[in-house]
């Protein structure tokens, strides 16, 4: 990515539409693709608009025809302005409002609710009709293969990732029973799925109050319920059940007047299993996103996925259980990675973590990179003796063992002395994290023992720090007490 490339190109194409260049170009926040988003501030009597760039020809391409297609139909979407011969930069209107999800938690959450429920009924059965579905990315329709796909992501972007064991034919048999029953009305489809319908992907219009869908690009002909669950399970937002059923029933009604062929029973069948399928799809998402590409918005959803999927098996679908039993089994189990927690805005937070060298050095899931690296493998090691092998570095033998033969003071010493020369430095430059690992054999003894001194040391020291404490290989561990 280039991001005077970028300006360069965008530049030239509000020059070419208006005559003159922009006030200003300001790179915006990326969401989950690789499109890059500027806002271009206007010049005179010309407002503000957005700037895109992509490499994707086709899937700028998809959004640039949805984009128009929808606006004719009087949906509410950014209107596009112009594009360049390759469809790699294109222009779009701008619309000055807050997400949803940063409007909702007041006391206009059910009118809110309600215009994404028709919002949403709009596009499936306004925006479907005359719809060239062959203009879709990556695919016209959701059909075997794109399930088996997010179904992949979810087992190879997340469960492998995060090294979740689990029954590989007992899995797959639950995978193809889901895609079975998620497919089983695919020839009656006649609807545009938008599949990433969720409140941060709709903008309340401050001026108008109205509600404008983006981030269609990936939408393709399927099922209804599918954008239900998107929008209604989404792990940041935390409907209650009784939201999400009012919600329900504001879009089974918008759905009616919209479709005389609507069928309440067939959707309200299909949602249970739209439900797991797009919690699964998420959770493959949260795993790439966040654990593999370290961005720090899916990190922080990570732990609400998860507690979703628990969620959906234990207390909303027990019925699910039964019939994908493995998938039941695994959520029960899960765990959120070691690493995966929240930093909170404008305090300091500190990771403290062990780990084992034979595994490898811990990831760093803050987004800064580096941090302290401590190797104890040169302080007498307790898991060379018989009695001591069960043990850890936080059971009593263990701390005594190390604490008379001594070594570990001096050792323990100095990294006082370098964190906390580091801590102070972060803390007047006002930054975000800190990483300080302990390294061993087995990542059992020496580390965590040294891991949790280092803890304890900056709590007491330093109240005001986020100290969070982490041991990898041994996870069983309550350690989990932040500042």
């Amino acid at each position: 990515m280039n991001i005077e490339s970028d300006k360069a190109r965008l530049s030239l194409l509000y020059n070419e539409r208006y005559g003159l260049p922009p006030a200003g170009i300001t790179p915006l926040a990326a969401g989950g693709s690789s499109r890059r988003y500027y806002l271009l501030a206007g010049n005179g009597s010309i407002p503000d608009i957005v700037g895109t760039c992509g490499d994707d020809a086709r899937e700028n391409r998809a959004f640039i025809y949805l984009a128009r297609h929808f606006r004719a139909k009087d949906l509410d979407v950014p209107e596009i302005i112009c594009e360049d011969a390759g469809q790699s930069a294109y222009l779009q209107s701008y619309i000055s409002g807050k997400s949803l999800l940063e409007c909702l938690g007041g006391q206009d959450d059910y009118l809110l609710l309600e215009k994404a429920m028709r919002l949403l009924a709009g596009f499936h059965y306004i925006g479907s009709r005359d719809l060239d579905f062959s203009e879709c990315y990556p695919e016209k329709s959701l059909d075997a293969n794109t399930v088996n796909w997010d179904l992949n992501y979810f087992k190879y972007s997340f469960l492998k990732v995060i090294g979740q064991g689990f029954d590989e034919a007992a899995l797959q048999k639950d995978f193809d029973r889901l895609r079975g029953l998620i497919l089983i009305d695919s020839n009656s489809w006649d609807t545009f799925m938008y599949r990433d319908f969720q409140s941060r992907n709709i903008i309340v219009d401050s001026a108008s109050g109205n509600l404008y869908g983006i981030d269609f690009q990936g939408g393709r002909k399927g099922p209804a319920a599918y954008d239900v669950a998107s929008f209604l399970w989404q792990a940041k937002a935390g409907f209650s059940m009784e939201t999400k059923l009012a919600a329900i029933e504001c879009y089974c009604r918008a759905a009616r007047e919209l479709c005389n062929d609507f069928s309440e029973s067939g959707f309200m069948t299909s949602l249970p299993y739209l439900v797991l399928f797009r919690q699964l799809q998420v959770l493959g998402a949260y795993g790439f996103r966040g654990l593999i590409e370290r961005k720090p918005h899916f990190i922080e959803s990570l732990p609400l996925g998860i507690a979703n999927l628990k969620k959906l098996f234990s207390e909303e679908g027990p019925q699910l259980a039964s019939e994908f039993p493995q998938l039941a089994k695994i959520a029960e189990s899960l765990q959120i990675p070691g690493g995966c927690h929240t930093f909170p805005e404008g305090k300091l937070t500190v990771t403290v973590q062990s780990f084992s060298y034979r595994k490898g050095y811990p990831a760093d899931y803050s987004g800064n990179g580096g941090g302290f690296v401590f190797d104890c493998r040169a302080v007498h090691n307790p898991g060379r003796y018989e009695q001591y092998k069960p043990l850890t570095g936080m059971d009593r033998p263990v701390i005594e063992f190390l604490e008379k033969d001594g070594e570990i003071f001096p050792f323990l010493a100095s990294a006082y002395s370098l964190v906390d020369a580091a801590v102070e430095k972060y803390l007047k430059r006002g930054f975000s994290s800190l990483s300080v690992g302990f390294g061993c054999t087995g990542g059992r003894h020496r580390s965590v023992y040294s891991a949790h001194a280092m803890a304890e040391h900056l709590r007491a020291r330093y109240p005001q720090v986020n100290v969070v404490e982490i041991h990898h290989e041994q996870p069983h561990l309550k350690t989990d007490r932040q500042n």
